[in-house]
């Protein structure tokens, strides 16, 4: 008899945040701008920033059991903890492997991806990919960091940018093609010095300018390619999800797409950038808020240090007309 295909179904998000929040006021008044010097250039209107003694695991265990319970599985049933970030407290042990001690998925495999803002992108790759080859049959996917803390604040390039926070989102396996698509992953080393953190300073450095210009024609570019290996146009979307790096550069992409902007999810004005959680952070707001539903097709798309980039197509939910 042959096997049944596998598929992996995106079934359950959460999200957890510091309670402390900076608002644009503060950070304005100590670079001696105005407020909305700083919103315009980013769309943040504030930032939620962990406090001393809070760590990024906690972070992400809270975002991986508010998942779970969104999913309605017990985390007895994980089989795999894959964790996005760059800050992790430790450079070992991981994070994974106490999130998932945390959340009691006892046994359970556990390891780090540092992919930058792409992060949690490659979580969402990696965690379908064990679930198709019959390796795993549910998966945690959590993208956490807590940038703050390596924040020169007093450069006006970067202090406003960044937020703290973790997201996650439960796959599963379920019979027949699987919910998410081929992923498109791309990497441009010779833009190694457009965003820096270092372990000389433990200060990020980035060229803004340039950044901008790269994110904007990177994510638009593979928001094209992947559409068009999944055999989709752009009307087939239902929700586009991009890296929450900056209003601006979610605007120019949209724009450069012509994509309805009701469609476009922008969730800095409260979260600020928050890395590789920035895009589990923007579904669980989606959900919370209606914009996503079970069954629709939510385009995500991220761009980060190194340089970076990718993007995917997932059906949210456990969506049973498996012939659309």
């Amino acid at each position: 008899m042959t096997p049944t295909a596998l598929g992996a179904a995106p079934v359950g998000v959460g999200m957890a945040v510091p309670e402390a929040v900076v608002h644009n006021k503060e950070i304005a008044e100590r670079l001696g701008v105005d407020e909305e010097w700083v919103s315009s250039r980013t769309g943040t209107r504030e930032r939620h920033v962990a406090a001393p003694g809070e760590r990024l695991d906690h972070f992400a265990t809270r975002a991986a059991i508010g998942a779970l319970a969104d999913a309605g599985i017990d985390a007895g049933e994980v089989d795999l903890v894959v964790l996005g970030t760059t800050s992790a407290e430790e450079m070992s042990p991981h994070a994974a492997p106490m999130v998932a001690a945390d959340i009691g998925a006892t046994g359970a495999g556990a390891f780090d991806v540092n992919n930058a803002c792409c992060g949690f992108l490659t979580c969402l790759s990696v965690a379908a990919a064990q679930i198709e080859s019959g390796r795993a049959r549910t998966v945690v996917a959590i993208g956490a960091d807590v940038l703050n803390k390596y924040l020169d604040h007093d450069d006006r390039g970067t202090a406003m940018l960044f937020g703290d926070g973790a997201g996650a989102v439960v796959l599963t396996a379920v019979d027949g093609p699987s919910r998410i698509g081929r992923t498109v992953l791309h990497s441009d080393g010779d833009g190694r010095h457009l965003i820096r953190l270092g372990r000389d300073d433990h200060t990020i450095r980035m060229d803004g300018p340039t950044v901008y210009k790269y994110a904007v024609r990177s994510m638009t570019e593979v928001t094209r390619e992947v559409l068009e290996q999944d055999g989709l146009s752009q009307d087939d979307i239902d929700l586009y999800c991009y890296h929450q790096a900056n209003s601006r550069i979610i605007a120019a992409v949209g724009h450069r797409l012509g994509l309805p902007a009701e469609r476009v999810v922008d969730v800095l004005a409260e979260y600020a950038n928050t890395s590789a959680a920035s895009l589990p952070i923007a579904l669980a707001d989606a959900k919370a808020d209606g914009r996503l539903r079970d069954g629709d097709r939510v385009l995500l798309s991220a761009f980060g240090a190194g340089m970076v980039w990718g993007a995917l197509v997932a059906r949210w939910g456990p969506v049973h007309d498996t012939a659309s």
